[in-house]
């Protein structure tokens, strides 16, 4: 219409300021429909993520054993973090699946009016590049599924060799385990640099698509009849239609791939929602009338349903409020009885039932990352004076002076601040703050000593503990406490071979008579001791001279409360037992005075988890540079000139076209045709061919980024000092290897090439909203990075605990936890979509302004503009909403998503270990050949800032000595095997071996020459 306005000089003024604003007004309400839409569907977007991930955990917390082994935690993250995250961005353009089909058919009806049957042509191209763009399709799909079981393989190795990090440095495997974790990486990138091609391929396709229709039509346009003229009018009208088409053209891939994509998620989704679940019906818990509190008839029991039989033809009844103690040889079944007790074994055969509510005490003590008291509290409500009757009979009182914060200390990820005999009690404690009527107690004296053991046995588990009347049943391998018990049960090969009391069955000498045979040494070396263990020392409930895991040691919290610890020592020891009698019970009044006080909150100090840092302001240039830098400065600068000139080809061929339509027409013909198209063909084809070009350049370039990057990430994780591991959680550098060298592997590249493609169209405009919207969306996303976190945390924490949260019936609390935490991660993220929203008005208004403006030049400047001109500035204009829009999408994206290359930085460059080999002094091949060992003025701090832990020790030790080292718990053992592996650095002093100063050669040298069988087995 405006174009036939310029070209009739007859035609009213107003008319034509009535078309200006008509274009405006238009324009103006499609932006508003549309960005109501887009609003809707994101929203929906984040909905269905967080149900997914919802159904995810709650899934994870009740599939059974054997679905655990072919779902690991790796997988079941890539399933939170990728596969949840591909359904919320397929949500946002889904609509596009029927809409794009009927804004083609709608582009393709206008054009017949206006250049008739020869738009076949073009139609016939678009139908030539379905098939093609199909076959892409199907092999990025096949590409996607194996993309993403290598990444499930490579986050899965991450999380066993950040769990046993220890380890690792301990035998010096980091290289090895480096390799491995880099085989499976080269893998994943092989299969992106094939997904590359095809995308720059289908990037090709799709960029010429519109214009080989254009040009196609063009060209049988005219060449049909001489009398088809290509005036302003046909040429920008169809040109505007025609890009028009390009935008569903161009999203359709876009929607199929990513359709494509959240199949191969949806797949792997069914996969895990249809594992089998563990039956709640397979125990009874209904009241029976029968006085059994616990009956089994003829049960037979496996880990999954075509695993071998664990337990066979189990019968058992225990009396309400009776105490059965399960003994046996290792690996006889003791602790898959419990299991099968709390269903979660695979019920073969028979009938289980047990009354009433249960609480349960795991071999391995569940410890979450949360204060000691709510540990141990567990989401039950306080009662104060019994939560102090627990921590006493628990024998806990006094390990509440030792941690730096009482009962309010922080507990780092699976209790890494606490002593395995520590954990253990923990765990007891719960059981027994719960007051539950069933009590299922799987060896918790293993893992404490002696004399500590008794003090809980008397207190809480014996016939005069806190738990009497309550029904118990104790595996346990200590045999003194066997004849306090009502009934014993024995287990061999996974059946009951006898039951009775400790009298019955030591007469009828069959396996319990050898079994006490057995352990009855052990015993009798404890038992024949001449010294009888003081109250006092009971009351310590210290693991003295303990043999387990000392983790405190390594832990700041014993550094700190040591001298304290040592002096209350000293005081007890060197005082009668009377006064240590009175004095430990003066403790306890004064502890609980201090505990009704309103808990303490922790100084920074005494914080072992450190809160996660977040950036602000703006994303430094450095991360940008880093990011360059990876891609490799040469080709950054091939891909934004080869950008320029794809460019330049695309707005030459749009002149051309304007030069020729203001070709004189003579005799109803123009000449000159042939010329015409053939140019306009060869800028079209040049600009197809650059974008193919520079989006295979940009592919492989954040290849080589995205290798680079993670193997600094991995290499700087592998010489990161263990002291970082212990105070960092393990969902924080997961969130690192999974979601956003996911982000550095597959969304930067591709916002890269939106931003290029756009950045030339619209620059100047931009840059004015820029400034206001950026800064948001950035710090928006770096807030919901670092929500994320928590979320993998606890994920991983509830997968290791599940049994204890089902034997507590805490699901639903834990379930709640979750959802906190995931509204915590959305509360980051609706903001994001909203500042999306307002930028996308504004811009899609100084957009609709720029059409405005175009329309009203072209109408007041008529008399001296020709008509092709015209066409094209305002075909331009219209595009530059779009091209705006999308702009600033990709700019914001891209500041956004670069964060992630900042998170990755962040930990790339934490503080390292000594180096692994130093090639001027490493010690000589046979080294070290006796094995003396030498501690000179030797003192160590785990930390700066901390208390010294060993104090100018000086020792020596012979080679083929063989040396005891014993001392209470957070004396400082564990720390002296420490110093010999340099796990922790020397603060003053030295060890030398055979005459060489550990100190200066290389970690690996010394750590390869030594060997250890650490406490925790990893």
């Amino acid at each position: 219409m405006l174009i036939s306005f310029i070209e009739d000089p007859g035609a009213k003024t107003w008319w034509g300021y009535g078309i200006a604003f008509l274009m405006f007004f238009s324009a103006a309400l499609q932006t508003l429909i549309l960005h109501q839409h887009f609003q809707y569907c994101f929203v929906t977007g984040m909905r269905l993520r967080t149900a997914i991930v919802g159904a995810i955990y709650r899934k994870s917390l009740v599939i059974t054993n054997s679905a655990k082994r072919s779902s690991t935690i790796g997988e079941i993250v890539n399933l939170m973090s990728v596969d949840a995250q591909r359904f919320m961005d397929l949500t946002s353009f889904l609509n596009m699946l029927w809409s794009a089909p009927l804004q083609i058919c709608l582009a393709l009806y206008f054009l017949w009016q206006y250049l008739g049957p020869s738009v076949l042509a073009g139609v016939a191209v678009m139908i030539l590049l379905i098939p093609f763009n199909a076959v892409i399709a199907m092999k990025s799909r096949s590409l996607q599924v194996q993309q993403m079981q290598h990444k499930d393989a490579r986050i899965k190795l991450m999380n066993e060799i950040l769990n046993g990090m220890k380890v690792l440095k301990l035998y010096a495997w980091e290289p090895s385990f480096e390799q491995k974790v880099l085989a499976i990486r080269q893998k994943e990138l092989k299969i992106l640099k094939k997904a590359a091609y095809l995308n720059a391929l289908s990037t090709f396709t799709w960029t010429t698509a519109p214009f080989i229709v254009a040009l196609t039509t063009f060209a049988v346009f005219v060449t049909l009849d001489e009398n088809n003229v290509l005036d302003a009018q046909k040429a920008f009208v169809s040109l505007s239609l025609f890009n028009i088409l390009r935008f569903p053209l161009n999203m359709l891939p876009q929607v199929i791939s990513s359709v494509v994509q959240a199949t191969v998620s949806l797949k792997r989704l069914q996969n895990f929602l249809s594992h089998d679940e563990l039956d709640p019906t397979s125990v009874e818990r209904q009241k029976t009338g029968t006085g059994h509190a616990i009956t089994v008839l003829n049960g037979t029991f496996s880990w999954g349903k075509t695993d071998p039989v664990v337990l066979d033809g189990i019968s058992l009844t225990v009396p309400r409020g009776s105490l059965v103690a399960v003994v046996g040889h290792v690996g006889c079944g003791k602790s898959s009885l419990i299991s099968a007790l709390l269903g979660e074994m695979e019920k073969l055969e028979g009938r289980v039932a047990v009354e009433g509510t249960v609480a349960l005490v795991p071999q391995q003590a569940w410890i979450r990352n949360a204060t000691l008291k709510d540990n141990i509290v567990f989401g039950e409500s306080l009662n104060e004076h019994k939560y102090q009757q627990v921590l006493e009979n628990c024998a806990l009182i006094t390990d509440l002076d030792v941690l730096p914060g009482g009962d309010q200390t922080e507990i780092g990820e699976k209790g890494i601040n606490l002593s395995g005999g520590q954990k253990q009690r923990v765990s007891l404690a719960r059981a027994v703050y719960s007051d539950t009527d069933v009590y299922l107690l799987d060896d918790p004296l293993s893992a404490v000593d002696a004399h500590v053991a008794k003090h809980i046995f008397d207190k809480v588990i014996g016939p005069e503990g806190a738990l009497k009347g309550k029904t118990r049943v104790l595996v346990t391998h200590g045999i003194s406490f066997l004849p306090q018990v009502d009934q014993i049960v024995v287990m061999v090969n996974g059946k009951v071979s006898e039951m009775g009391s400790y009298q019955e069955l030591q007469d009828q000498n069959e396996a319990f008579a050898e079994f006490l045979r057995n352990y009855a040494q052990r015993d009798e070396v404890e038992e024949d001791e001449p010294t009888v263990l003081d109250e006092d020392e009971e009351f310590l409930g210290e693991d003295a001279l303990s043999n387990h895991i000392d983790l405190s040691d390594n832990e700041p919290s014993a550094a700190e409360a040591r001298k304290l610890f040592m002096r209350q020592i000293s005081v007890i020891s060197s005082d009668g037992e009377p006064s240590a009698w009175k004095s430990t019970r003066r403790r306890l009044s004064e502890k609980k005075k201090v505990i009704e006080s309103p808990p303490p909150t922790l100084p920074e100090s005494k914080r072992l988890i450190e809160a996660e840092t977040t950036e602000t302001g703006r994303v430094k240039l450095i991360v940008f540079w880093q990011y360059l830098k990876a891609v490799g400065p040469f080709i950054s600068v091939v891909i934004c000139v080869l950008y320029c000139c794809q460019n330049a080809a695309a707005i030459g061929a749009n002149f051309w076209l304007s030069d020729w339509t203001n070709d004189p027409v003579v005799n109803g013909t123009q000449h000159q045709t042939y010329v015409r198209v053939g140019v306009y063909a060869a800028l079209g084809l040049t600009q197809g061919i650059l974008v193919m070009i520079s989006a295979f350049t940009l592919a492989l370039g954040g290849l080589g980024a995205a290798r680079q990057l993670h193997a600094r990430l991995l290499d700087n994780k592998l010489h990161t000092p263990q002291a970082f591991f212990d105070t960092t959680p393990i969902g924080r550098i997961i969130n690192r290897f999974g979601k956003d060298v996911h982000v550095i592997d597959e969304v930067i590249p591709l916002t890269f090439q939106m931003f290029l493609a756009t950045f030339f169209n619209s620059l100047s405009t931009m840059l004015v909203v820029m400034r206001f919207y950026v800064a948001t969306s950035r710090q928006l996303k770096r807030l919901e990075s670092v929500s994320r976190s928590p979320i993998y945390s606890h994920f991983s924490e509830t997968i290791t605990g599940s049994s204890v949260i089902r034997a507590y019936g805490r699901e639903k609390n834990f379930i709640l936890l979750n959802d906190t935490k995931m509204d915590t991660n959305q509360k980051s993220y609706y903001p994001g979509i909203v500042s999306n929203r307002w930028l996308g008005i504004r811009i899609e208004f100084i957009g609709n302004c720029i059409v405005l403006f175009a329309a009203l030049f072209a109408v007041i400047g008529r008399s001296n503009l020709n008509p092709g001109i015209v066409g094209l500035s305002v075909s331009y204009a219209l595009q530059v909403t779009m091209s705006l829009n999308w702009m600033v999408r990709m700019t914001s994206d891209l500041e956004s998503n670069i964060v992630a290359v900042e998170r990755v930085k962040e930990y790339s460059e934490t503080k390292t270990e000594a180096p692994w080999v130093i090639e001027s002094n490493r010690p000589p091949k046979s080294w070290p050949e006796t094995g003396n060992v030498e501690f000179s003025g030797y003192s160590v701090r785990y930390r700066e800032g901390l208390d010294l832990v060993l104090k100018n020790l000086q020792l020596s030790v012979y080679g083929g000595e063989k040396v005891g080292i014993v001392g209470r718990t957070g004396a400082g053992k564990s720390s002296m095997t420490l110093c010999l592996f340099r796990i922790i650095e020397a603060a003053e002093g030295e060890i030398t071996i055979d005459g060489v100063k550990i100190a200066d050669i290389g970690l690996h040298d010394l750590r390869s020459k030594l060997t250890i069988i650490p406490q925790v087995s990893s």
